[in-house]
């Protein structure tokens, strides 16, 4: 592969969001491919015709040291590759704070990686039901339509809650960066392109200029916007939405063809899955499991950060014993933010000497070390899923993934995915990564049957 045909590289945030972006991309025509480690040529010659280049990262749980010490390197690296967009993938709810997750000081890392005068931001991206008006951030949850403040996850989000809706003064928080709009309205007018001169003269700095999207029209409007603006190459941090709205624009343009539908899946007979996840809709969804033939097992949060290793045992051996009856294993560890495993989280972490952010590392490695003793316990399993960004962070180093291209639609936002591994017994490895507001009631059964939704 000639890096020169590269069209965009980014870095996930998270790995459900890092998957998110891979579907964007993938079911829009463009192959892509997504590395757990940093691509060198060896790693990108075993695709050859891809376009798109993802690396998917932690930064989302990480603080501004940790960002400058691993985001900064793995960055350069993507820089290197050449494409014209390098692109910092957000998740579409801006989760972040100037303590975890910054994405002011992604920004601040990345805008100097790349020759361009201005850096874009696009969040809104009505396929995921997310949408920018006037500068402010709307998502539809249970169909009804919240500003992000009022989000009822996000505004109660255990580390990175939501106090305010316009992305402008969010991300003021988080660095000192000039920031202007592009609103939907002067993109319907036809004046994005004025609205951006003005913003652009109105200091010799790169600021950062959000583009609403409010539906396909404004979606499209704003890929045109940034391709046609993207000079020697720009920076960007921004959701999915960026690449839903280049590709618009790309189809419209002819630059990249119509899309060749992806083949269906097919059912298999039971799956593991492991969740990390405090979001009331994967509640919803871990509650649907058990009423439909799913074998849940709870973590005992306080014996884990405890340090009872018997806990993961007792987790593995339900999950086996699920299996050998025909179901499919679940294990979680909280349903919902309401449950009361999550309200006595920190007590528990207290209690075993360690901060909020230790014990959800804790947690998350957990789940990780399950679903690997699972994997290696029942190598006939070819399907897992996992719920929870952190959660699916730690569960895809532990496999030993290299990388994931898609498989199959499922829900937005959470494809099907191939993994490939240098270790045979995890290579051609079906996974589904899962982020917390992703996915219907049902989703764990969709997973199951290979049935997109």
């Amino acid at each position: 592969m000639s890096t020169s045909d590269l069209l965009l590289a980014y870095y996930g945030d998270d790995f459900t969001g890092s998957t998110d972006a891979l579907e964007a991309m993938t079911t829009a025509g463009v192959p892509t491919v997504l590395f757990f480690e940093t691509p060198d040529a060896e790693a990108l010659a075993r695709f050859p015709g891809v376009r798109a280049v993802g690396m998917a990262g932690h930064a989302r749980g990480r603080n501004p040291l940790w960002m400058r010490d691993h985001l900064a390197p793995a960055l350069a690296a993507l820089a290197q590759l050449g494409a014209p967009i390098l692109h910092y993938k957000v998740c579409s709810t801006f989760d972040s704070s100037p303590e975890t997750g910054s994405i002011g000081c992604a920004i601040d890392i990345g805008v100097p990686l790349m020759p361009g005068n201005w850096s874009p931001m696009v969040v809104g991206a009505p396929r995921l039901r997310r949408f920018t008006a006037f500068g402010h951030l709307f998502a539809i949850a249970d169909g009804e339509g919240f500003r992000l403040d009022r989000h009822p996850t996000m505004s109660r989000h255990p580390v990175t809650p939501m106090g305010e809706s316009d992305l402008r003064l969010h991300l003021g928080a988080q660095t000192s960066r000039r920031t202007g709009l592009v609103d939907f309205h002067r993109l319907k007018q036809g004046d994005g392109y004025a609205t951006l001169r003005t913003i652009r003269e109105e200091g010799d700095d790169v600021p950062v200029v959000l583009i609403d999207v409010l539906d396909d029209e404004t979606l499209r409007e704003a890929g045109r916007l940034v391709w046609e603006g993207r000079g020697d190459g720009l920076f960007t941090a921004s959701s999915s939405g960026l690449q839903y709205a280049l590709a618009a624009h790309w189809h419209a343009t002819g630059l990249v063809p119509a899309p060749v539908p992806l083949p269906e899946t097919s059912k298999v007979e039971a799956i593991a899955v492991v969740s990390g996840s405090c979001s009331p809709v994967t509640a919803a969804q871990i509650e649907w499991a058990q009423a439909n033939g799913f074998a849940a097992h709870r973590l005992d949060i306080p014996r884990l950060l405890g340090g009872d290793s018997a806990e993961i045992a007792r987790a593995v051996e339900a999950a086996c014993n699920a299996w050998s009856r025909g179901q499919s294993p679940l294990v979680f560890s909280a349903m919902g933010p309401d449950d009361p495993a999550v309200r006595a989280f920190e007590d528990a972490a207290r209690a075993a000497g360690l901060d909020r952010a230790e014990a959800a590392l804790r947690t998350g490695r957990a789940l990780a070390q399950v679903m690997c003793a699972i994997l290696d316990r029942l190598p006939q399993l070819r399907r897992i899923a996992v719920a929870g960004g952190d959660s699916s962070g730690e569960v895809a180093a532990a496999l030993g993934v290299q990388a994931l291209t898609m498989t199959a639609r499922l829900a937005p936002g959470a494809p099907l995915c191939r993994a490939w591994s240098r270790d045979g017994k995890r290579d051609g490895l079906e996974i589904v990564l899962k982020g917390g507001q992703m996915g219907n009631t049902g989703f764990f059964g969709a997973v199951r049957d290979g049935t997109a939704t």
